[in-house]
């Protein structure tokens, strides 16, 4: 079944209008930066250490926790999270604080991680009885799990990982990108309290109150902490692979979209600036690049155009355009721009949009900057190839390996097929938008931590957990 996107963000704006303007005085909404002078249960400390023996002790205490337990611990986490004006105030605030994003997409966004990931009903037990008696393989936790989380997406992922690793049994130690700091630290205490009023132990979710880099190193370097999860660009997954603990990465992609001949190319069309635009493309699964046979590259690009897509032509615009988004370098985004909406890209260089503009289409060669870097804005490069060979041949070269996501428009299964095994993505979407491979319209759990370099994939709760092996000798085998 798919997702009417414009209609599930017309529902989206419709609930949570209806509570626009009260959420600066909801009880414990204020998102200004606290110094705790103690443990006062909120999870918020002044120092790392601090932080971390907090999250050590409440491990403790959460061993003796059943798994009921953690079922109705993470249905609070849902539960408060779904409430409009939660869902309203995170995704507006995120868009404040950070400057990038679409508040209505971060709203679904914000939702679908609070409903669509995976909790303790994950961790299912292997087993094995006979002669011999009976071994169980058992999902267990790491211990204390060290979490860095992006600024593209801040309480997504802060919402995902504490569901999948409390469920798993973990507590964790928080270390939020500082640009959405205050706003992760509303999170995580309001997360602590409504846990808290669950019958959790206390401070299962921690942080500091000013996160950074320094305090992100000292959680890793810190030996309670078993496990490092990170959530971010390649320079930060590169730094927990080298910390000689057991890692995961979710690192950055450069999605290709390829289409051939065979395709819907007014479906194709639409689910491309769907896909690109959502979210003003800041996830890293968001199609990045168009690569189109040449028979039906015209054709794609008008039907694009009419649903949202405005072409920057002229190389004196395109140059303003290069000029006012990519770094000096030439290798990838200018940070101001990051997450910007497509029409006020275009007003930056004088370029009048359409009302109804929501991404930038720039005719490439597959050398330019918009072909082979990420730059997680609504501006999406399209090249012209000869066949679909080619296209697929490009696509495995501008993903760079990366094992992110891919998207493939056609009716031709050989070529999908082919695709699907050339290119090795950890994603691999056909014939619908991007975030289809997140759960948005397509079959399938929802995460925002999506780990290529390291294998995991979409992470779930077993993700986060070991796997122990049991052994009863000679016993409870009754066949």
């Amino acid at each position: 079944m798919s997702i009417d996107v414009a209609l599930v963000e017309k529902m989206v704006r419709k609930v949570v209008g209806e509570v626009e303007g009260q959420l600066d005085v909801l009880e414990g909404r204020s998102t200004a930066v606290r110094t705790p002078a103690a443990d006062d249960g909120t999870g918020i400390f002044d120092t790392m250490d601090a932080a971390i023996a907090a999250a050590e002790r409440a491990e403790r205490e959460y061993l003796g926790c059943s798994m009921a337990d953690r079922r109705r611990f993470v249905q609070a986490i849902r539960d408060f999270v779904v409430v409009p004006e939660h869902l309203q105030y995170m995704a507006e605030e995120a868009v404040r604080q950070t400057g990038m994003g679409d508040v209505a997409h971060k709203v679904v966004k914000n939702r679908l991680a609070a409903t669509n990931c995976p909790g303790v009903e994950d961790l299912v037990t292997d087993a094995w009885s006979g002669d011999d008696g009976l071994t169980t393989i058992e999902y267990s936790p790491f211990g204390v799990i060290g979490a860095i989380t992006p600024t593209t997406n801040p309480t997504e992922t802060i919402i995902c990982n504490a569901i999948g690793m409390l469920a798993a049994g973990n507590t964790v130690v928080f270390s939020p990108h500082p640009r959405a700091r205050d706003l992760s630290v509303w999170l995580i205490s309001e997360l602590n309290k409504v846990l808290t009023k669950a019958g959790a132990p206390r401070n299962l979710l921690v942080t500091v109150s000013e996160p950074s880099i320094e305090n992100t190193n000292a959680m890793m370097a810190h030996p309670a902490v078993r496990m490092l999860v990170a959530t971010g660009g390649p320079g930060i997954v590169r730094t927990v692979l080298s910390s000689g603990k057991k890692a995961i990465g979710a690192g950055a992609g450069n999605p290709p979209v390829v289409v051939d001949r065979t395709a819907d190319i007014v479906r194709a069309a639409k689910d491309i600036v769907d896909g690109a635009s959502f979210d003003n493309n800041l996830p890293c699964t968001a199609e990045k690049e168009v690569i189109a046979e040449e028979c039906i590259a015209d054709l794609l690009k008008f039907e694009m155009e009419k649903v949202g897509a405005f072409e920057v032509q002229g190389t004196e615009t395109l140059k303003k355009l290069e000029e006012l988004v990519l770094n000096d370098q030439r290798t990838g985004p200018r940070t101001e721009w990051v997450g910007k909406p497509a029409g006020e890209i275009l007003d930056a260089i004088g370029v009048k949009p359409p009302y109804s503009c929501r991404l930038i289409l720039v005719e490439t060669d597959k050398d330019h900057p918009f072909c082979q870097h990420e730059l997680m804005m609504p501006v999406l490069a399209v090249v012209r190839v000869p066949d679909v060979d080619a296209a697929i041949d490009l696509a495995v070269e501008v993903e760079h390996g990366l094992r992110h996501t891919a998207i493939m428009h056609s009716r031709d299964v050989t070529k999908l097929t082919k695709m699907g095994r050339m290119i090795q993505t950890t994603i691999f979407v056909k014939n619908g938008p991007s975030y289809a491979g997140i759960g948005i319209g397509g079959e399938g759990y929802t995460t925002f931590t999506i780990a290529g370099p390291t294998g995991e994939g979409l992470t779930c709760a077993r993700s986060f957990a070991r796997r122990r092996r049991c052994a009863m000798v000679g016993e409870l085998n009754m066949r």
